[in-house]
């Protein structure tokens, strides 16, 4: 069940920065340790970056779950940018289209609960993200 909403744009640096902050709050509203916080922040980050840098901007929803005892936050994120042709490689360690180390989509990966991507080329990205408590 979900128990909160809100919706960021995502447009300049200082957007993933609101980004960061809001989900860092939502961590410790819900409850989350440090660590949970920091593997939810780093992941949310890494994705605002890439709405920004390769998606041309977008938005994210954050949302807080609630699933019996569980709760958790999920994140979707975005864009209508070029989308990606080959989702598989792009998610694999050190491969980027741009300037970066080629992290960001497997390393969001490895630290959410879940992940879901959505990709088409020339229409946009859309990614979800999950971190449970």
């Amino acid at each position: 069940m979900i128990q909160k909403t809100e919706t960021i744009d995502i447009q300049s640096s200082g957007d993933v920065v609101s980004v960061r902050q809001a989900v860092r709050q939502l961590a410790v509203e819900i409850g989350f340790g440090l660590v949970d916080q920091t593997k939810i922040v780093t992941a949310a980050s890494e994705l605002a970056r890439n709405t920004l840098d390769y998606g041309g901007g977008g938005t994210v929803k954050l949302e807080t779950l609630q699933e019996g005892r569980r709760r958790g936050i999920r994140l979707t994120f975005e864009d209508r940018g070029p989308g990606i042709s080959d989702i598989e490689l792009a998610l694999k360690d050190g491969f980027t289209t741009g300037s970066g180390l080629g992290m960001g989509l497997g390393g969001a990966k490895r630290l959410a609960n879940e992940f879901e991507i959505q990709s088409t080329v020339g229409e946009g990205t859309r990614i979800t993200i999950v971190r449970w408590k």
